[in-house]
């Protein structure tokens, strides 16, 4: 899989570094990677984030830094009626260094360090969202500032790797695009029934060498990642509707009731019906 290069050298003209907020109705699959550090904030969505090999669920307040050249996207789609929020900072690799270089930044070197894996801020400063805000909207020498006051915090910060260590991606021009229509596809029709030959067949390969494909592009099987898929929907609709478990399974793509609370259990480790409860108490 080659994911795409995604070049921000224009927005750093007049700037040591990139940093933004958008709102939209939907993360859409862009698998793709970068030369620089990046921070993105999910203030809003939820979703899948797929981060080298690591494929996990997100929620608000999803929070990560990536490391340089790391393959990594966020899809989902907000309900009607709402948006997702989100807070994005691109950090040039000789912009990280200049800080390193200080002897007042020894504790942030493992920091960048560790995020060649992408980290997963497990907790943070709660006026996070704020900081954040504050270096966008700053001007001048004051958007360094605050930027080094919100990395110095973050340093402090309780973290979990997500990518293994061992994830490179191939560079092949031949997959190129390959993973991107694949799960675009999947992400529109993933509520349906998708054979697997359907899915083979759109990238003109045998169902076993597909499956080779897959696993080896995203970390994760081909019926486990609709899996996720199907959970996710059905974990929506558990907690923000009041249909059945039954209308909630058939809703969500699975086929079966009795298959669909097997998946679940596997994947929450509880029922739908102990999740629903679990979660609509707290």
């Amino acid at each position: 899989m080659k994911p795409i290069l995604e070049d921000i050298s224009n927005n750093l003209l007049r700037s040591s570094f990139y940093a933004y907020s958008y709102t939209t109705t939907a993360f859409d699959f862009k698998w793709h990677f970068h030369p620089e550090y990046e921070l993105t904030y999910i203030i809003k969505g939820n979703g899948y984030r797929l981060i080298g090999n690591s494929h996990q669920e997100f929620f608000d307040d999803d929070f990560v830094l990536i490391g340089p050249n790391l393959p990594h996207t966020w899809f989902g789609k907000a309900e009607e009626n709402e948006n997702f929020e989100a807070i994005v900072i691109q950090l040039p690799a000789d912009f990280v260094q200049r800080i390193l270089a200080f002897k007042e930044s020894d504790h942030l070197k493992e920091l960048f360090d560790k995020s060649n894996c992408g980290l997963l801020f497990k907790e943070f400063p709660v006026d996070i969202k704020q900081g954040l805000l504050d270096v966008i909207n700053a001007k001048g020498i004051e958007r360094v500032i605050r930027l080094l006051r919100v990395i110095s915090e973050l340093s402090f910060c309780q973290t979990t790797s997500l990518s293994s260590k061992i994830y490179k991606y191939q560079i092949n021009e031949e997959m190129e695009n390959k993973i991107n229509k694949v799960c675009l596809f999947l992400q529109e029709n993933f509520l349906h029934h998708v054979s697997l030959k359907e899915v083979a067949d759109l990238l003109h390969m045998t169902e076993s060498n597909f499956c080779k494909f897959f696993k080896k592009s995203t970390g994760i099987t081909f019926s486990n990642y609709i899996h996720e898929l199907r959970i996710n929907a059905a974990c929506k609709l558990l907690l923000h509707s009041d249909n059945n478990i039954k209308s909630i399974a058939y809703a969500s793509g699975f086929e079966s009731l009795s298959y669909f609370n097997r998946v679940f259990l596997k994947k929450k480790h509880v029922s739908p019906k102990e999740f629903r409860i679990k979660h609509l108490i707290t």
